[in-house]
């Protein structure tokens, strides 16, 4: 989960300038947590409140509580217009999007998850709430599993063989890195902060090659973000300097969430 919070905090600043290239400081004070890091939480928050889980519904009305909560708590931190119009209206019914959203918020669903199953169910029912289309779906549910592999020591083979099912990634960052452009469906997001994991060497070099090709840079991050940390872990420099980015409500959920999961 760190890992996508990472992403996130590391990307906010190039979200609207982006920054074509891996040579970047990675925190500055111009770097702050945005709604990615915000509704991660916001699902880990909702996963605290359970030992397991078979009632999948009652966890749909645990998640919906929770990111309206904590939602309103944090209006101001970059949501887009129908998702912020569903938090402060608490709304309980999705609006069928396919948003890159259901994907940047559902990785405390791949540490928590006991089996891959587990991780693919409680992933639809974390983009479900909002993003009921299926390539929402889809970009929850390849996440999730691709981490529920990752942190339990799958290869790069086979969590790229698994993530094959979901997505079609037949270029490298090099190839669209001239022409790529901000988007923010999970369809145009989440096959490329794959493909930035993949082609990573550590977790600081996965974050910038997703950073490298430009767009909705701290979405890309935080996805890639979470799919690396579960492969290589993060080192204690970079936790120490995340977690003095989150106030004092975000970080009690983020050591909640810890004591009740092996985090690498």
């Amino acid at each position: 989960m760190l890992g996508a919070i990472i992403g996130d905090i590391v990307g906010s600043r190039f979200e609207f300038y982006n920054h074509k290239c891996k040579d970047f400081t990675l925190f500055t004070p111009k770097c702050f947590f945005t709604d990615d890091t915000v509704m991660t939480l916001a699902v880990a928050n909702a996963l605290n409140e359970y030992e397991s889980i078979s009632d999948y519904e009652a966890f749909k009305h645990t998640l919906i509580k929770s990111m309206h909560e904590i939602g309103n708590h944090y209006p101001d931190c970059g949501y887009g217009g129908r998702f912020y119009g569903w938090i402060r209206n608490r709304k309980t019914t999705p609006y069928n999007s396919y948003g890159n959203g259901s994907a940047m918020r559902v990785s405390p669903v791949g540490w928590y998850a006991k089996s891959l199953d587990e991780a693919e169910k409680l992933a639809k029912a974390t983009a479900v709430v909002t993003h009921n289309h299926s390539e929402g779906i889809k970009g929850a549910v390849s996440v999730a599993g691709a981490i529920y592999l990752a942190c339990r020591g799958s290869t790069m083979a086979e969590i790229k063989k698994y993530v094959s099912k979901f997505y079609k990634i037949d270029f490298t960052l090099n190839q669209i890195r001239p022409s790529y452009k901000f988007h923010e469906t999970c369809q145009d997001s989440v096959p490329q902060a794959f493909e930035a994991f993949f082609e990573s060497t550590s977790f600081e070099d996965a974050v910038r090659n997703a950073i490298s090709i430009g767009g909705d840079s701290d979405t890309i991050a935080a996805i890639t973000g979470s799919v690396a940390e579960a492969f290589y872990g993060i080192d204690n420099r970079l936790k120490e300097t995340a977690v003095s980015y989150l106030d004092e409500k975000l970080l009690k959920i983020y050591n909640d969430f810890n004591n009740k999961t092996e985090v690498k």
